[in-house]
């Protein structure tokens, strides 16, 4: 077992140290791809050992220093390197905040923190496990997929050097952090791989250095930075109040007082910055500057879900506190606010991270909801989420790379040119949109969970309706009829493949939901005894239609899934010998009809253009985001106040 923690912890921070190193290319993917693939495999023997490990039997040093001291110098040396970076880039709050950090942190290791009951750094539980394959396994496929990605990117760019080195030595780190945030029992172990996630994230959103980028980077540093010292101070308050830096100890606190609620509420606003929560979403939204493997990782891996994972880590701890319902009000209203924000664009990139931002809100609510049925739909969120999302940002990095756009616009008929591309864009869209996906499935268990609030419940179903807009919008751009015998797209093997798995992974893991729950989820609630007494969802004995709810009845929607699709490849296949006609122009033709040339003002020649209306009058970032950013920072707030106040029961 300390081996595995070493092999997902440990290797990649060595692993990364190497490829920086190296400069040979082949040598650098190779061992890329063996590190990606060592921590999948790790990840799963890991699940598969058991759902509940007490690391006990890990070395307490190394080279004679112990682990706790390391950490130690390590988080102030990230923390030094972080305030140069915010002095270089002139940047007054990264220093404050950063510097604030640092005080505090100083103060607290060197006059606060006692010795107190030894306990093991590193836990793992169901929630943990479930992380560190999603990490390990979707990760890895975009750090592979990111091989042949930034050797055509790197042609884009005519760079005389290569940053690869550079590059995957931080992708690879960012697994090792990430596993070492959802596996860290020890408060402070937590936060400095909070911290290095942070300092990741920074660094690969200005790989390309334009002024653009490193403007993007730094905004997403302030953000993090000022989650990092929420964080820090929720522990240290933490601290004042049981006397320990054990995460375990802190969740199953009991009852908690308006100081320790505090506290807590802290810990959530750190989850906020990282998730991208409303006010803080302009930072992952800059992120798209990124090459599209940072923004694969940032979205559906890593940095986002470090946030959802805080909160959910630490929400039995609040349960049935006024925190609690102010929690489902913020994640309720980014979930429908970052749905209508997402209606108004059209480059594909912001529809993903608007998206993106407003599934964690989905999450963020469950969370607040705090019931076994809400943690049900947050964790199936979690990881269905993650899978369509990885998928669906690594199929716009290659279609921008066939076609030099990430507009929709651009994409409409991309069968046509990029047919395997397309039907794989489609499946990943209608995994969001459609029941049986994962996707549909848990947002049905989150508006049911979500029932007797009226308020997050109404929030709740407006988003879900208006995802359907944006996503449906996209699906229909793209399909379109191919002449028979045309070739299908070239891409290298690492491409393809790491497409073709994710995108496999999106429809079999739909079809393993009542697995998924009934392995994995069930046995979460056994150490969350702050939950409602309520028996969870189950799937009965009859089989998956006899579950509560018919929660979990996939497999006969699969079946009118696969009917309908069969109809739809037949249809198409009729749509090969057809004619197409351009669309009626009221008898203003210029040359031949079917040309769809019209006369126009100054009777010019005017070509005919389809688009869709993007309601940018609604729906616009001009228009919604300032209002919503007020509105979410007064939620925020009335959650703080209504916490310290002392959590007055909802």
């Amino acid at each position: 077992m300390s081996n595995l923690v070493l092999l997902l912890v440990v290797l990649p921070f060595v692993a990364a140290a190497a490829i920086y190193g190296l400069r040979a290319a082949a040598l650098r993917s190779g061992l890329v791809m063996l590190t990606g693939g060592v921590l999948a495999v790790a990840s799963v023997v890991l699940l598969a050992r058991g759902l509940e490990h007490d690391f006990t039997g890990l070395p307490t040093a190394v080279l004679g220093v112990a682990w706790d001291t390391l950490i130690t110098v390590a988080d102030f040396a990230l923390l030094g390197v972080i305030l140069l970076w915010g002095l270089r880039r002139k940047s007054a709050l990264v220093v404050l905040f950063t510097a604030a950090q640092l005080v505090l942190l100083a103060i607290f290791e060197r006059f606060v923190l006692e010795p107190g009951p030894a306990f093991a750094p590193l836990y793992a539980d169901s929630l943990s496990l479930i992380l560190v394959l999603i990490i390990s396994i979707v990760g890895s496929i975009i750090c592979i997929y990111g091989l042949p990605y930034m050797r055509i990117h790197e042609e884009h760019l005519a760079l005389r050097r290569s940053r690869q080195p550079e590059f995957f030595f931080y992708m690879i780190l960012f697994l090792g952090a990430m596993n070492g945030l959802v596996l860290a029992r020890n408060l402070l172990w937590f936060y400095f791989f909070f911290e290095v996630t942070t300092f990741c994230s920074f660094m690969l959103i200005q790989h390309d250095r334009t002024e653009e980028a490193i403007r993007n980077a730094t905004r997403a540093l302030w953000m993090n930075s000022l989650g990092g010292l929420a964080f820090l101070l929720g522990v240290v308050i933490a601290y004042g109040e049981l006397g320990t830096i054990d995460m375990l100890a802190v969740v199953q606190s009991g009852s908690p007082t308006g100081v320790l609620l505090g506290a807590l509420g802290l810990l959530a606003v750190a989850g906020f910055t990282k998730a991208a929560q409303l006010p803080f979403q302009s930072w992952l939204l800059g992120a798209m500057v990124a090459p599209t493997p940072v923004s694969a990782l940032l979205h559906s891996s890593t940095m986002v879900k470090a946030g959802v994972y805080v909160v959910l880590r630490f929400a039995p701890a609040f349960a049935g506190t006024a925190l609690s319902t102010g929690l489902a009000l913020c994640g309720g209203f980014t979930f429908l606010a970052c749905a209508a924000l997402a209606i108004g664009q059209s480059n594909g990139k912001r529809i993903l991270a608007y998206s993106t931002v407003s599934n964690l809100g989905l999450i963020l609510a469950c969370a607040g909801i705090n019931t076994k049925a809400a943690f049900t739909a947050a964790v199936l969120l979690i990881v269905f989420h993650a899978l369509s999302k990885g998928l669906l940002f690594l199929c716009v990095g290659s279609i921008e790379q066939e076609i030099g756009s990430r507009n929709v616009e651009d994409m409409r008929g991309l069968f046509h040119r990029m047919p395997r591309t397309a039907v794989i864009t489609i499946t990943g869209i209608l995994s969001m949109l459609l029941p049986p996906f994962g996707v549909l499935v848990s947002k049905w268990l989150a508006i049911q969970a979500a029932a007797e609030n009226i308020v997050v419940v109404t929030l709740v179903a407006l988003g879900s309706a208006l995802t359907v807009v944006y996503w449906a919008r996209w699906a229909g751009l793209l399909m379109g009829s191919r002449k028979a015998g045309a070739p299908w797209e070239s891409q290298p093997l690492l491409t393809r493949g790491a497409l073709a798995v994710l995108c496999g992974a999106v429809v079999v893991l739909s079809l393993l939901t009542p697995v998924v729950y009934g392995e994995l989820i069930l046995p979460m609630f056994a150490a969350m005894p702050a939950l409602d007494a309520a028996a969870p969802l189950e799937v009965g004995a009859g089989g998956v239609l006899g579950g509560p709810m018919g929660a979990f009845a996939v497999y006969p929607v699969f079946v009118v899934l696969v009917v309908g699709l069969l109809a739809a490849v037949l249809f198409m296949r009729r749509t090969g010998r057809t004619r197409y006609t351009h669309p009626y122009l009221s008898g203003i033709h210029v040359g031949e009809r079917d040309a769809g040339v019209f006369r126009g003002p100054m009777n010019l020649p005017v070509t005919a253009e389809l688009g869709n209306y993007y309601l940018a009058t609604i729906f616009g970032e001009a228009r919604l985001t300032r209002s919503a950013n007020l509105a979410a920072i007064v939620l925020i707030l009335l959650m703080m106040g209504l916490a310290m106040k002392g959590g007055v029961p909802s």
